[in-house]
């Protein structure tokens, strides 16, 4: 009898990592009924991840509004997925990574006894408001969770350090690499994919060159950042900037009005610097693959990044990713203007040492995590015990 799978995401960096799980499930339709439900937490940008994965999901909650906040989120996710839970009644439901839909799902199927697996667990800053939300939802969703796919050794022994059973927890590596690698091949592969994309820098990008030009590539929208700690972040560029005027700097802006106003009066200004809108996910890619290295407060780039053989310098006071930092793919940096501006002025200046880092071994899997999930939940008998 076929066991029947819920899978539940609700912004664009969870639809990354969750598109090539759903696509692994789908090959297996004689073992399992998956179906697809989004929160749609995030709605456009997640509607772009849905459209590039081919994905068509069976439930869409339609939450996102304007203003909403935590509060918001997390009622409309628990009381919308009730009659999900309830109609469909599905043996697993499998959440991703550390947001609120994450959180409030699993929540949701143990109020209706139904077990949780939990993609990406285990990472922790330890450290409840640093990054916030997302530490706490980590830490709620796998005291609910049944399953643990781990992505890393360091992961696991978290999860050990909480008590969770050794036998349901099992590391595969990070789901974000199968999706890098499925959406490199995409682009690769279809040479009209790529012309759209470079058609859409040219019009972004003026008197800018992919192939004389090089450039750091910025992302940077954490709550934890806003203030002080972002005013900082936008004059550490805005010194890059000036110092090195043979570099560009891109940056997709956020469209949260608490990124936009500090990042366009700063750095509006500088010629060498590009402030653009927010990106799709395959134009992201193309962008990180040519870029020199990345400056960011961004959890999945940490991944992708090393990936790709590019440096990465977080802007946060902590990580959930300390595998990065031992490797040497990336170094944490906090906010602090003169330190960005040290490690950025190295990494120009010091070829050697960007070489040990661009070259350092990427700790976060294989491209093949989908499958071994798959295959963990196909081997096991996952559904019998409660």
């Amino acid at each position: 009898m076929k066991k029947k799978i819920l899978i539940v995401f609700g912004t664009r960096p969870e639809g990354i990592k969750m598109s090539p799980l759903v696509q692994e499930f789908k090959n297996f339709p004689d073992k399992f009924e998956t179906k697809i439900c989004v929160t749609a937490q995030h709605r456009e940008m997640l509607d772009q991840v849905l459209e590039i994965f081919e994905i068509k999901p069976d439930f869409d909650l339609d939450i996102m509004k304007k203003n909403q906040d935590l509060y918001d989120v997390t009622s409309k996710v628990i009381l919308k997925m009730r009659k999900i839970l309830s109609e469909f009644a599905p043996d697993l439901v499998i959440v991703h990574g550390d947001t609120t839909t994450t959180f409030s799902t699993s929540l949701a199927s143990y109020y209706q006894r139904i077990d949780v697996a939990h993609v990406e667990a285990g990472l922790r800053t330890n450290k409840i408001y640093s990054p916030f939300p997302e530490e706490i939802n980590r830490k709620l969703t796998g005291s609910i969770a049944k399953y643990h796919f781990a992505p890393t050794e360091i992961s696991k022994e978290n999860l050990l350090k909480e008590n969770v059973k050794s036998e349901n927890i099992f590391i595969t590596g990070n789901t974000v690499i199968d999706a890098l690698y499925l959406a490199l091949n995409k682009i690769n592969k279809n040479s009209k994919l790529e012309k759209n994309i470079l058609q859409f820098f040219d019009e972004n990008l003026k008197n800018f060159s992919f192939d004389k030009d090089k450039f750091i590539l910025v992302t940077g929208h954490r709550r934890e950042n806003f203030g002080e700690g972002f005013i900082n972040l936008c004059e550490a560029i805005k010194e890059i900037a000036l110092k090195y005027k043979n570099f560009y700097i891109i940056y997709p802006v956020h469209l949260n009005p608490k990124v936009q106003k500090p990042v366009y009066e700063i750095l509006s200004s500088l010629k060498n610097v590009h402030l653009i809108k927010p990106l799709e996910y395959l134009q992201f890619i193309y962008l990180m693959n040519k870029s020199y290295l990345l400056l960011t407060d961004s959890g999945g780039v940490q991944e992708e990044a090393p990936s790709l053989g590019k440096p990465v310098l977080l802007m946060r006071d902590s990580t959930e990713r300390p595998e990065a930092l031992k490797a040497g793919t990336v170094k944490l940096l906090g906010t602090n203007k003169n330190k960005i501006v040290f490690e950025v002025s190295k990494l120009i200046d010091d070829k050697i040492h960007y070489e040990k880092m661009a070259k350092s071994h990427n700790p976060y899997g294989d491209g093949n995590a989908c499958k071994k999930i798959v295959e963990i939940i196909s081997m096991r008998n996952f559904f019998n015990e409660k």
